[in-house]
């Protein structure tokens, strides 16, 4: 969120949250103006037409839905690059990731992540457990907004990142560890990150580093956790060091609509994380629009320069990539700068694609190098370009600014951040899985045989498609296996994903 400074909220509202049968707690957060908007002549100051203004609680609002639709997007991203055996099973996820998030968030997760008086610069209380006193308070991340309207909000963020890590599960993983890894995680890992990144008594909030939306706590984490999560659970059958193993997105237009939701959503995501409805927020908006739209670009001119066609997928993996960059400077940077972003994220995060193989990790969905790289490229470059004058867009917010302001020891900083958010999310998250393996039910990986079946299948009982195509071209001949007018024989074929059906 936006790197101001915490203002003691009003005097008997701390502690209680505000009482809400004896004060109208909205009047803290209302602007009142004499005018009436686009008039030709102004009013007079009377009480009957002085309205509140502020489109603050509106925004924060809209933001918070649009950041829940970011998550059904990771989840068909991620299905549409999957095989379709396992299709179904990454979607599902994304939402479970919904549902246990916001339970853990409600649980503690909130008051771990934006208690008002964490002792600490690494972990917040449990003062507000179960969301107690949290009410009309004015929030930690900013007096404009009430703690009940930033704990909504900000639980959206603490959904998200467990699914965008949750995608290194493809194709091997049973879905009950993965339920249970997601509440530990989001405890263990996310909360602390975030707090020392957000709140004001955080460590790296002290230290001065800026991360406006999420570079350090969602991508970073998310991305480290993915790695992990790819290592722990060992590589799929078939997999090469060389190669990976050769199947191609079983469904682009899966991948395309998922990479609508994320971008209609991420104004949410940055848009929104100014707290406020004002300059500082469009320009956020507008810095990522250009991220995206130029790191979409740059993929598809690397990608035909190896193929000599031009790739959708491409196109969606650099707007996410540039979309991932500009996540931790949307509040800082100014829109030239954005382009550098989207340019220098994209270029990073296609060429990290081949770490998975020098590594010899099968990260499938390319997690790794999206998120945890395109994160890391996004902070340094923030320590670069952030300006102070963008940030002051707001009315307060005050920074040193990166390098383009002469406060060359930003980037240090960044990398600090970077460096200590990537460290702790990967040791963390191999420490949790390790101790997970050794519980009974809890094993991380299916059977083999029913990895050949397919996790839909095995784990679901239910599947993406109700009809599968039995070939891709009529050339290909006929199965076994007759269909007659009206009726129809079921035939079935192995394509190396395990039998498909069509009755």
């Amino acid at each position: 969120m936006s790197s101001t400074l915490y203002v003691e909220p009003y005097n008997g509202t701390i502690d209680t949250g505000g009482d809400s049968l004896t004060e109208d707690l909205n009047i803290y957060y209302e602007v009142r103006s004499p005018f009436r908007s686009r008039s030709r002549f102004p009013l007079l100051p009377t009480k009957t037409n002085t309205k509140p203004m502020s489109g603050d609680f509106a925004w924060i609002m809209t933001s918070t839905a649009l950041v829940l639709l970011m998550i059904p997007g990771v989840g068909f991203f991620y299905s549409g690059l999957a095989r379709r055996k396992s299709a179904l099973s990454l979607i599902w996820l994304s939402m479970m990731s919904v549902g246990v998030v916001s339970f853990q968030w409600f649980f503690w997760g909130y008051s771990l992540t934006f208690s008002h008086y964490g002792a600490s610069g690494f972990i917040g209380d449990l003062s507000n457990f179960g969301l107690m006193n949290v009410l009309g308070a004015p929030s930690v991340g900013s007096t404009k907004v009430p703690d009940i309207l930033f704990c909504l909000y900000q639980g959206m963020f603490a959904a998200i990142t467990p699914a965008l890590a949750i995608g290194a599960a493809v194709d091997r993983a049973r879905m009950l560890p993965c339920i249970v890894f997601m509440f530990i995680w989001a405890t263990i890992v996310y909360d602390p990150i975030a707090y020392w990144t957000w709140n004001a008594n955080g460590w790296s909030f002290v230290m001065g580093g800026l991360d406006f939306a999420g570079g350090t706590p969602v991508h970073i984490s998310s991305g480290a956790a993915a790695l992990a999560y790819s290592l722990m659970l060992g590589k799929r059958t078939g997999y090469s060091k060389s190669a990976g193993l050769p199947y191609r997105p079983h469904n682009v237009t899966h991948v395309v609509l998922g990479t609508v939701f994320l971008w209609v959503g991420w104004f949410g995501f940055n848009g929104g994380s100014a707290l406020a409805a004002n300059l500082r927020a469009v320009m956020a908006c507008m810095v990522t629009n250009i991220a995206a739209s130029v790191g979409g670009v740059t993929w598809c001119l690397l990608d035909y320069r190896l193929e000599k066609k031009w790739s959708v997928v491409g196109f969606c993996s650099g707007a996410i990539a540039g979309l991932v960059a500009i996540t931790p400077g949307s509040g800082f940077t100014t829109p030239w700068a954005a382009f550098i972003f989207g340019v220098v994220g994209s270029i990073a995060c296609n060429f990290a694609t081949k770490l998975k193989f020098v590594l010899g990790i099968d990260d499938a969905l390319d997690i790794f190098a999206v998120h945890g790289i395109g994160g890391i490229v996004g902070n340094l470059l923030t320590g670069l370009f952030a300006a102070d004058y963008i940030a002051h867009l707001d009315g307060f917010t005050v920074i040193p600014g990166g390098w383009i302001n002469h406060n060359y020891v930003q980037l240090g900083y960044q990398l600090a951040d970077s460096v200590a958010g990537f460290s702790y999310s990967f040791v963390m998250t191999c420490l949790i899985l390790f101790l997970m393996n050794f519980v009974p039910g809890l094993s991380l990986r299916v059977l083999p045989e029913e990895e050949d079946m397919g996790i839909d299948d095995g784990q679901l009982g239910e599947f993406a498609y109700d009809y599968v195509e039995l070939q891709r071209h009529t050339s290909d001949g006929h199965p076994q296996g007759v269909i007659n007018g009206g009726s129809s024989t079921e035939v079935t074929h192995t394509n190396g994903e395990g039998p498909e059906k069509m009755v």
